[in-house]
């Protein structure tokens, strides 16, 4: 029996609008006021939605039910298993004693925490939204900074603002095209129009990024460098977008952002080096150091896996020497180095063989080998013609129709589970882990004995991952999501900027910028032909506007508190993150209005 969706079971778009933000409220809330844990926060949402759907907008039980399960599944694999995998990479260098080599190795590029912000979280997390997506990014880059000894919330909050303007071309691209095949929109249009609105926020991401960590004064010292960080991203981005196409406009600009860096560096340095590794001004994350210390490496019993042997005479490096970064960089107990603007002079680090080096990199270099391949179109499609079996959820699937005006005439949903374990990302993640274990002279019984206890380690986070998926998949079709988008698009001759925000609202609830284009991507594409506007000038602030909500979607920050060891703090991230995202959604919003309107910004549309 076929059960179409209602927008307004009450007949007052107010009353219907408020009772869908219910589900998202109580998980927000929970995780944000209440300091529930976020495996409680997540599930007391996913009921409230589950009441909702059934009694309020007369979803079918079992519909409900088993769109809730296949939210869960999708929870686990493809996002769990990304999770899981790197952390479990992430643990055999800690205890292995490469973090702290990787540490030195930085410091020869920069000993400045600012620039090894740019270059870890903003650059290389780039590249892996691109390569990747799918939370490999904040996974990868929140691990990275906190084994160099960023501080938790640093760490976390600072990697999920890093990873915003490249969050539309992630996955090779599969927001943007997603959205072309789904909704009928030209696919280099799309692209290109994507292409004239995010490189602004390429550009000012590294310098709101630097401002979030080291404050106005810390920024401003570093000036030069971000200005490099960005050009060199907002160009490729801008140019690949428009005239190649958005499979490879983040990993191009990436490694172009990371070589301009890194190669600036060699002719200029910063007059006074920062070396605090805590937020400027925020006590709570400074004071969470010893609270992680205690607890992130303790998983796993120093001694008991083997050190790196580096060449040239040096000692192995213990996992407590790893973990912990030398006094010299710790900076003062307030935050700051010794100044005011927490800065101080140089500091000395080991100089370590180019051998050792490569060996303490090594785990990330066969990371973006792995994540690069995996992908590929050619080898995820070869990957599925192994193994990749479709499971239609019976009883849900083909079931449910969306109804005008969020589509054009009455359309089925598809509810399928795939079960592409070979083509996961984090597939490739567990044997990129796996070969460099062995390399780092691990053997088959440590890495089983690692493994075990990492999932044992990250249970929990797993299990939130699953019910905030849940939630957000019951949200999809049960047509809760959709009533909060059609509040936004009430809004007239203000559309442009609040149909941003209905992107930005859409990942937020969604945790995908590729999910939240195909939920609002045709009722965009509408708004705008009925306010005379250009549809890919809509459709791309979907996608654009959407970038800004990443930092808030609950799955972004449980994969960021599991990365970092942070456990049961992912309230103290939405609460750090929330004011950033919204604001930067705020300014997307603005420049989208002024494309609509304003001229010369007008000229910048294609029609």
């Amino acid at each position: 029996m076929i059960w179409q969706q209602i927008y307004d079971p009450f007949g007052n778009m107010i009353i219907s609008t408020a009772l869908a933000a219910v589900p998202v409220v109580v998980m927000l809330v929970g995780l944000g006021f209440l300091h529930l844990k976020a495996h409680y926060a997540a599930g007391a949402g996913l009921v409230a939605a589950l009441v909702i759907a059934i009694f309020a907008y007369g979803m079918p039980a079992e519909m409900a039910g088993k769109a809730a399960m296949l939210g869960s599944f999708t929870g686990l694999l493809p996002i769990g298993w990304i999770v899981l995998n790197i952390i479990f990479l992430h643990r055999l260098a800690v205890e292995n004693g490469a973090t702290k080599i990787q540490e030195d190795s930085l410091a020869n590029i920069t000993q400045d925490r600012r620039l090894q912000l740019l270059l870890i979280a903003f650059s290389y997390g780039a590249f892996f939204e691109g390569a990747a997506g799918f939370g490999t990014p904040v996974a990868v880059t929140a691990a990275m900074l906190i084994g160099l000894g960023f501080k938790p919330l640093a760490a976390s909050g600072l990697s999920l603002i890093a990873n915003t303007a490249p969050v539309a071309y992630g996955a090779l691209g599969t927001p943007i095209i997603t959205m072309a095949k789904v909704h009928g929109y030209n696919l280099m249009d799309l692209s290109g129009m994507v292409g004239r609105q995010l490189p602004f926020f390429s550009l000012l991401v590294p310098f709101w990024l630097s401002w979030a960590f080291a404050g106005r004064k810390g920024m401003m010292e570093i000036w030069p460098a971000i200005l490099v960080s960005g050009l060199s991203f907002a160009i490729p981005q801008f140019l690949v977008s428009n005239y190649i196409g958005p499979e490879l406009v983040d990993v191009i600009a990436a490694i172009s952002s990371m070589v301009c860096l890194i190669l600036f560096l060699r002719v200029w340095k910063p007059k006074t080096i920062w070396t605090a590794t805590s937020l400027a001004g925020h006590k709570k994350d400074q004071a969470a150091a010893a609270e992680l210390d205690a607890s992130w490496v303790g998983g796993i019993a120093p001694g008991v896996l083997p050190p790196l042997a580096p060449a040239g005479g040096l000692a192995p490096i213990s996992a407590r020497e790893a973990q912990v970064a030398s006094p010299a960089m710790r900076g003062t107990p307030s935050g700051g180095s010794g100044t005011a603007s927490g800065a101080v002079g140089p500091q000395t680090f080991t100089q370590h063989t180019t051998a050792v080096v490569l060996r303490a990199w090594m785990p990330w270099l066969i990371l973006t080998v792995f994540v690069f391949a995996w992908g590929l179109p050619i080898v995820k499609t070869a990957l599925n013609g192994i193994f990749a079996p479709n499971f239609p959820i019976d009883g849900l699937h083909q079931l449910i129709e969306k109804v005008p005006p969020v589509v054009p005439k009455p359309t089925k949903e598809g509810a399928v589970y795939t079960f592409n374990l070979l083509s996961a990302t984090g597939t490739g993640i567990l044997l990129s882990a796996v070969v460099g274990g062995l390399l780092m002279k691990f053997n088959l019984v440590q890495l089983v004995q690692a493994y075990g206890r990492t999932l044992w380690r990250v249970r929990y986070s797993l299990l939130t991952i699953a019910l905030m998926l849940g939630l957000g998949t019951l949200t999809r079709y049960s047509g809760l999501d959709t009533t909060l988008g059609l509040a936004f698009a009430n809004t007239g001759v203000l559309y442009p900027f609040f149909g941003t925000l209905m992107g930005w609202m859409g990942v937020a609830l969604t945790g995908s910028d590729t999910a939240s284009n195909v939920l609002f991507g045709g009722m965009q594409k509408v708004a705008a032909e009925q306010l005379g506007l250009s549809p890919n000038v809509m459709g791309a602030a979907n996608s654009s506007g959407g970038v800004m909500g990443k930092m808030i979607d609950a799955q972004s920050i449980v994969v960021a508190s599991t990365a970092t060891g942070w456990f049961n703090h992912e309230g103290d991230i939405l609460r750090y993150v929330f004011f950033h995202s919204l604001a930067l959604a705020f300014l997307v919003g603005v420049l989208v209005t002024m494309q609509a309107y304003i001229y010369p910004f007008t000229l910048m549309v294609i029609r």
